[in-house]
């Protein structure tokens, strides 16, 4: 049976910029089209600049000859940053378009016509910008990608120090649960140099690792061959080198973020965020929250939320997408660690949903970490733990009818009194 429809009206699309420019970007060319004037008086004029500081200085003058007040153009690699970055100071008003969502219709694809095609979008205000943050918070997230990626090389050494030891059939990492602790960092540096007395290398542990003296001196009893030590040492001149590296940029991200000082603390105090994936996650979105209206337009953006599939009155897999790799994933690790804090109303919500897997069980803590932000950004206000017991709270009149049920079918009849 047909259904009844809903009248709607469909406007003609107005010009929304009258003098406005497209931008295609390449590594070493842009092709530029400058739209001015509107109706049938509207005139459209191609030209091409190089990408040198010079020539990109040169075009920002010509645009403001021509009297382009807005400039769009497509996220194309990194090519864009630069063409964006003297645009922005040239004081041009500059949106980012997603290349997905602005594609030219196909069999027409040279650069001029791409230029025509996003100067003529951007006209009709067809364009959705891309959620480009201040330039000071473009540095500090220059700065937290570039220390993410240096952790993770760190990750990738201790693996590649882990198959050496194992191919030598050295069992230390049984043993020691941190195999890059000071203990087991002493112990490596004396294995690298050759030493094969196991039970002077097990005295080098502290602290409760000393209590396992015997069982490190039967793991650290190996047969390294030649090339094996050498890749030893190696590898751990690579590891202390990235440690002091990491050190390094986690005091400059500390000078950046003195601005932001304020938010900073303030998302410190959720459970699993500490004050490296605070200012992290505000180098990612900023601290100005206007640019999302909801917490579900934040948590979209970011997706770390399900997708929304639907067809034909069928709802289809929620899969949710790709976003910002970056964002993503510090809002995980945030969701791990409050996991582990058993006294919170994330940790609970953890495993209530932990009957779903593991994964989705995360994502969920993850969308509430960064709907907890939001909140703490938009409305300036401290964060307050829920309660561990706020599910109960949420629920009593379910749990209430839920547990007479289980009686009555015992074969008890309930009456229920308030507590005095």
């Amino acid at each position: 049976m047909a259904k009844k429809g809903t009248k709607v009206r469909i406007e003609d699309l107005q010009d929304v910029y009258q003098f406005c420019a497209g931008i295609d970007v390449h590594k070493a060319a842009v092709t530029v089209c400058a739209i001015r004037g509107k109706g049938p008086e509207v005139e459209a004029e191609l030209v091409e600049y190089g990408t040198t500081t010079g020539e990109l200085r040169q075009l920002a003058e010509w645009l403001r000859e021509q009297g382009v007040t807005h400039v769009a153009m497509e996220s194309t690699g990194v090519y864009w940053r630069p063409v964006w970055q003297i645009l922005e100071s040239a004081g041009l008003q500059l949106l980012l378009a997603n290349a997905k969502k602005v594609r030219n219709v196909p069999g027409r694809k040279t650069d001029q016509s791409d230029a025509i095609w996003l100067a003529t979008l951007l006209r009709k205000g067809l364009i959705e910008g891309s959620f480009i943050p201040p330039e000071g918070i473009r540095a500090l997230r220059d700065l937290c990608r570039s220390r993410a990626s240096l952790v993770r090389d760190r990750t990738r050494v201790i693996q590649r120090i882990e198959k050496v030891l194992e191919e030598g059939n050295v069992k230390l990492d049984v043993v020691a649960s941190d195999l890059v602790g000071v203990s087991g960092l002493r112990m490596l540096e004396r294995l690298a140099e050759g030493e094969t007395d196991t039970t002077a290398m097990a005295e080098l542990a502290l602290g409760r690792l000393r209590s396992k003296i015997p069982q490190l001196t039967e793991a650290l009893e190996g047969s390294f061959r030649k090339h094996q030590l050498f890749l030893l040492k190696e590898l751990l001149e690579q590891y202390d080198y990235l440690c002091k590296k990491i050190e390094r940029f986690e005091i400059q991200i500390e000078d950046s973020a003195r601005p932001i000082e304020e938010q900073v603390q303030r998302l410190d105090a959720i459970p699993g965020v500490n004050r490296l994936t605070a200012i992290a996650v505000l180098s990612e979105i900023g601290i100005d929250m206007s640019r999302f209206p909801t917490p579900q337009q934040l948590c979209k953006w970011a997706t770390i939320c399900p997708g929304n599939r639907e067809s034909a009155g069928k709802r289809k897999s929620g899969v949710t997408g790709r976003g910002n790799r970056w964002l993503r994933g510090t809002l995980t690790q945030c969701a791990w660690a409050a996991t582990h804090d058993k006294n919170s109303y994330l940790a609970v919500q953890y495993r209530r949903l932990l009957h779903r897997g593991k994964q989705r069980a995360l994502v969920a803590v993850a969308h509430s970490v960064l709907n907890i932000i939001w909140h703490l950004l938009r409305n300036q206000i401290d964060y307050q733990d829920l309660g561990v017991d706020y599910f109960e709270r949420q629920n009593l009149e379910g749990q209430k009818r839920a547990y007479v049920k289980k009686l009555e079918k015992l074969g008890f009849t309930v009456k229920l009194e308030p507590a005095a």
